[in-house]
């Protein structure tokens, strides 16, 4: 019989340990994973799906909104619509797009593992019809896994009369996505394009959130209405469907400059607090604008140092450097409730 020089060297009983290690590496290979924390044991706040546009550079779109959630204990698990070097206010920016059939081969990636258990969805900047409708996808998958799920949708389309995506876009928010969503943030043009009426008072946008209850979404918040100079956030909550909206306004001072991503942090927040507080959409709103505001005067604060003149173009929000004011907001602006 030939022996091999290596089983001499080494001996049978290391062989018989070399064998035996062997067997305990795969039996445990085929042992059940272990288990996926954020699901098993989610936080007490929730877990959330955030479909945003992506920037290495700046504060937009998920960027904006994933850092502000964890804060505030949420898990989020970002989505990038799209990947760009910068937003689109640059001279130049690269990068890709991510199309429908690359969203939906991501959900199937986290369905094919049990993982599509969320407590909310966030969506921002849709740049396409085909994308949208696979967001909608997104939302009977997410519901058909959680009934109970949290959609908010902040329907970015444009702004000051001005639409920046394509406009077969409005006839799909308005007609598919408003009746889904659980909680609608649109800005005044927006609001004005999804109910198709003119926004010029106060009144006009209570009666904006009314028809826009009437269409599926029991919490509406229009976070920007200038009203003859004055600058308001509009917010109302219907809690039943047979009874009139609870609705609110907060005055909100105007700051001589442009920041990008700030909506996409207002709706952030606004999924944050109003969840901590679900039959308080007015104090949500409060701590809301107090975080946005706090941050804009620390930005604004932040290039007057640098000797930047803060009037000439978009400012990139100083997100990191206002974790506090995000965390533990102080309220300084309140909400008057309209009887």
């Amino acid at each position: 019989m030939f022996a091999s020089p290596i089983i001499g060297q080494i001996g049978s009983n290391s062989i018989r340990s070399l064998l035996n290690f062997r067997r305990r590496c795969s039996k445990q290979l085929h042992m059940a994973q272990p288990p996926i924390l954020a699901v098993a044991l989610p936080s007490d706040t929730g877990r959330v799906l955030s479909i945003q546009s992506h920037t290495i550079q700046g504060y937009v779109g998920n960027k904006s909104a994933v850092f502000p959630l964890q804060l505030l204990g949420y898990d989020v698990d970002p989505i990038n619509s799209v990947q760009f070097s910068n937003h689109t206010g640059y001279p130049t920016f690269k990068g890709q797009v991510l199309n429908g059939e690359q969203l939906w081969e991501l959900i199937e990636g986290l369905e094919a593992n049990d993982l599509l258990y969320y407590s909310h969805l966030l969506t921002g900047y849709i740049g396409s019809v085909s994308f949208l409708n696979t967001v909608l996808k997104v939302v009977d998958k997410l519901r058909s896994v959680n009934p109970k799920l949290t959609y908010v949708c902040d329907p970015v389309m444009g702004d000051e009369g001005k639409l920046y995506v394509p406009p077969e876009l409005v006839a799909v928010y308005r007609e598919k996505v408003v009746p889904v969503a659980s909680m609608l943030t649109p800005n005044q043009f927006e609001a004005e394009q999804l109910t198709g009426s003119s926004i010029t008072s106060e009144k006009d946008g209570q009666e904006a959130c009314n028809i826009l209850h009437a269409t599926g979404p029991s919490k509406v918040v229009i976070t920007s209405i200038n009203i003859d100079g004055t600058l308001l956030l509009i917010g109302s909550h219907q809690k039943e469907t047979d009874q009139s909206p609870e609705q609110f306004k907060i005055v909100i001072p105007k700051i001589p400059a442009y920041f990008t991503g700030t909506g996409d942090l207002m709706t952030a927040l606004l999924l944050g607090w109003s969840n901590k507080y679900p039959n308080e959409l007015d104090k949500a709103a409060e701590l809301a604008v107090s975080s946005v505001q706090a941050l804009l005067l620390r930005t604004l604060a932040d290039y007057q140092k640098a000797g930047y003149d803060c009037q000439s173009s978009s400012l990139e929000i100083r997100l990191i450097q206002s974790l506090d004011e995000i965390r533990n907001p102080e309220v300084k602006y309140r909400a008057k409730r309209y009887i």
